[in-house]
């Protein structure tokens, strides 16, 4: 009575706290993405699965993407989930808070005009000049020498 174990391969999934109702809004800025989940559950800020402070330890990034709320008057009583990628530290910073705009007009059509007028709502399309050839870089040209 030879048992034979089957080998299975567990993997380990760590328990993520989806809610059950939320509303997603995309924010870019540069080349960064940001996808953004509004929920109403305990106030908290989760970036990549790291606390805001932990993945944003500069206090100015972190004002940046609080300011939709401070702007509209609106205290943060909702749990923000945020997947972002590309870019650097102020794109995805600019991305999520474009995204976090987005949400709560989503959330409150009247936040709309206060939100708009601090310009939060519009997307910074200003992206990095391309390299020209025979430049140093987009516009730098060489130095010119008469002899």
């Amino acid at each position: 009575m030879a048992e034979t174990k089957k080998k299975t391969t567990e993997k380990v999934v760590k328990e993520k706290t989806t809610p059950s109702k939320y509303i997603q809004a995309i924010g870019r800025r540069k080349e960064a993405i940001a996808t953004v989940r509004l929920s109403k559950d305990k106030p908290q800020i989760i970036i990549n699965d790291k606390n805001l402070d932990d993945y944003f330890p500069v206090k100015s990034l972190q004002n940046k993407i609080l300011e939709p709320f401070t702007k509209a008057k609106v205290e943060n009583k909702f749990l923000i989930t945020v997947k972002a990628r590309g870019g650097g530290l102020t794109g995805q910073a600019e991305a999520i808070r474009l995204g976090i705009s987005r949400a709560l007009v989503k959330l409150d059509n009247t936040l709309k005009p206060t939100l708009k007028k601090y310009k939060l709502l519009t997307r910074d399309s200003r992206v990095v000049e391309r390299k020209k050839y025979g430049l140093k870089k987009a516009r730098k040209r060489p130095q010119w020498a008469k002899r």
